[in-house]
């Protein structure tokens, strides 16, 4: 969840020895808060100038003449489900007009634009259909070709099972709030399961990343990471959101070897990680309305559970925008 350098460690990245990248510089101005439309706005003269980019300020305007021809591939954090309004088919995708991908088609004035992205998908589902409610989406990979010009990816986290870690981890936290149950649990034996997967997960990523610069050989390749889900120091908010005491940072530092993996397969494929950790810090779920950018179990604004809300979308389309510039 970082662009740059390919090659230096985040520090809050403490469980991963792999290179990946670094971090990118604040396009904020010196005082300005970090959240919400001002954030984006923010970065929008400094793109303005880019001989790279031609930018669109007013959404919704984008030139057909000037922009790349844009392909968004990935999950539900990618298609920010039940942010308004939701978009495409089939409808269980659950894709939203204010996801990241449509807030950047928008703003580089994409010739064209295919959004993909579908809730719950992983790597298999980008070469192979995946049955959601209300139709099957088709493997994400088909909406390349030859003239596809960008590409940003988010994957990852289903293949190592966010869903069923968020279930058992919320429902562990019961039996011993202040404890790590969680972390037991997927510990047991002296093996770290989560860990297994992270690295089972990174040759999928690979051969994903090879794919796609097979069907699109012309396009710059971006990987989009995770943002900050648990807060970055401390214990979390049991039980608002009922993560135990101890799992809390065993869980932080899960994510952080995902993003981390993703980050090395993105340098090791000739493609840009996108941090959208760092900047996300300080708006976890713990946060108040308004600050946060992932909701909890019960979202207080229009998102799933546990998913980036607009604002978390909006954030992360400053950081792809930024890896463009």
């Amino acid at each position: 969840m970082r662009p740059v350098d390919p090659h230096a460690t985040p520090s809050h990245y403490p469980r991963q020895s792999r290179p990946h990248s670094q971090h990118l510089p604040s396009l904020r101005p010196a005082g300005r808060p970090r959240t919400g439309r001002g954030a984006l706005l923010g970065v929008l003269p400094a793109l303005a100038a880019s001989a790279l980019l031609a930018v669109t300020l007013l959404p919704g305007t984008a030139s057909a003449s000037t922009g790349p021809s844009y392909v968004s591939l990935g999950d539900s954090y990618t298609a920010g489900p039940l942010i308004p309004a939701a978009t495409g088919r089939p409808a269980g995708c659950l894709r939203s007009t204010h996801n990241y991908p449509s807030l950047v088609a928008d703003t580089i004035g994409a010739a064209s634009f295919s959004d993909v992205s579908c809730a719950g998908a992983t790597t298999a589902d980008m070469i192979a259909p995946q049955s959601v409610t209300l139709g099957v989406n088709p493997p994400e990979l088909n909406a390349l070709s030859a003239s596809t010009a960008l590409v940003t990816l988010g994957i990852g986290g289903n293949d190592v099972g966010f869903a069923n870690i968020i279930i058992n981890c919320t429902t562990l936290s019961l039996s011993s709030p202040f404890g790590s149950p969680c972390e037991k649990h997927y510990t047991v034996g002296g093996t770290d399961q989560l860990a297994q997967l992270v690295n089972a997960t990174g040759p999928k990523v690979a051969a994903v990343l090879a794919d796609i610069h097979q069907r699109a050989p012309n396009a710059r390749v971006l990987v989009v990471g995770y943002p900050d889900v648990l807060p970055n120091t401390g214990h979390g908010c049991w039980p608002v959101v009922p993560v135990a005491y101890g799992d809390v940072p065993y869980l932080r530092g899960v994510e952080g070897e995902l993003n981390a993996m993703l980050a090395a397969e993105a340098a090791a494929s000739n493609a840009t990680f996108v941090d959208t950790y760092s900047d996300s810090i300080g708006h976890d779920f713990c946060q108040r309305t308004g600050v946060k950018w992932v909701e909890g179990l019960v979202p207080t604004s229009p998102a799933a559970p546990v998913h980036p809300n607009a604002l978390g979308e909006k954030a992360m389309a400053q950081q792809v925008l930024a890896a463009l510039s």
